[in-house]
């Protein structure tokens, strides 16, 4: 039985027109009329998440930062947080002198996204995502132990390994260094943990590299058809294109699952 489909949101439910893709909205709508639970589960913060959370109606926990942070939304509560070590932070800062022409970090800090720099990839970043990026004026303002994730956007990217981190790309151009056990797989298994749900009755869905370790924690997991092979290569199941209404077969298949006497 699946009780939770768990969603990615930019290239799974959301399209390259930055909307619910109509067919994959309404059938998680029905899916949770049938009694099911739908998560969403992204790399975005809470005032982008948010606009999605609310056209589903949901009002339970939502996975952000890539796993860095769960909160539930339409409470405002916040029930899992984690934050760049503070040396983690400080070889990051040294990092950022050595990121190749046409490469900037992005900032995640107290519930604001922060930018040094003013580059057409920042400006596209902030418009997909409906944020503002607000100068700290230099990246020594920000506290050194309140940082949930950074972002590196351009190319190339580099390909740094920095302890005491997590790094994951969640799009051809966005590399993101995340606090330790800020993924999205570990972070729905806590929830699932807290919640009483085993990890067999949860569908998961994605489509880049940083959903790999949600899809392979599920009881289902499930590729989109035109995301990235290294996912689709880790799933139970491939299903169409973001465009077509993937999640909507996810959803399919979990109520001919239920159905099953």
């Amino acid at each position: 039985m699946i009780r939770w489909i768990v969603t990615d949101l930019d290239g799974t439910l959301v399209g390259r027109d930055l909307a619910m893709v109509p067919a994959s909205r309404d059938a998680l709508r029905r899916f949770r009329e049938a009694g099911g639970e739908v998560i969403i589960a992204t790399g975005r913060m809470e005032p982008s998440a948010r606009r999605y959370y609310d056209e589903l109606g949901l009002e339970g926990a939502a996975i952000l930062y890539n796993g860095a942070r769960t909160v539930n939304l339409a409470m405002g509560s916040v029930l899992r947080s984690r934050h760049l070590p503070e040396a983690a932070w400080k070889t990051l800062l040294g990092l950022f002198e050595e990121l190749p022409e046409g490469v900037h970090p992005v900032v995640f800090s107290g519930g604001e996204a922060l930018a040094v720099h003013d580059a057409p990839e920042l400006r596209d970043y902030a418009r997909r995502d409906g944020i503002t990026l607000r100068d700290p004026g230099d990246w020594t303002a920000v506290p050194p132990g309140g940082v949930t994730k950074c972002m590196l956007i351009g190319d190339p990217l580099p390909g740094w390994e920095i302890e005491g981190t997590v790094m994951v790309q969640s799009e051809a151009t966005y590399l993101e260094v995340l606090p330790p056990d800020a993924t999205k797989g570990t972070a729905l298994r806590e929830l699932a943990a807290l919640r009483g749900v085993p990890m067999e009755h949860i569908a998961a869905v994605g489509d880049n590299p940083n959903d790999i370790d949600m899809i392979a924690a599920a009881g289902l997991g499930v590729a989109v058809g035109d995301g990235h092979p290294d996912v689709r290569a880790a799933a139970d199941a491939v299903v169409g294109a973001c465009a077509d209404g993937a999640v909507a077969e996810v959803v399919e298949m979990a109520l001919r699952a239920n159905a099953r006497p």
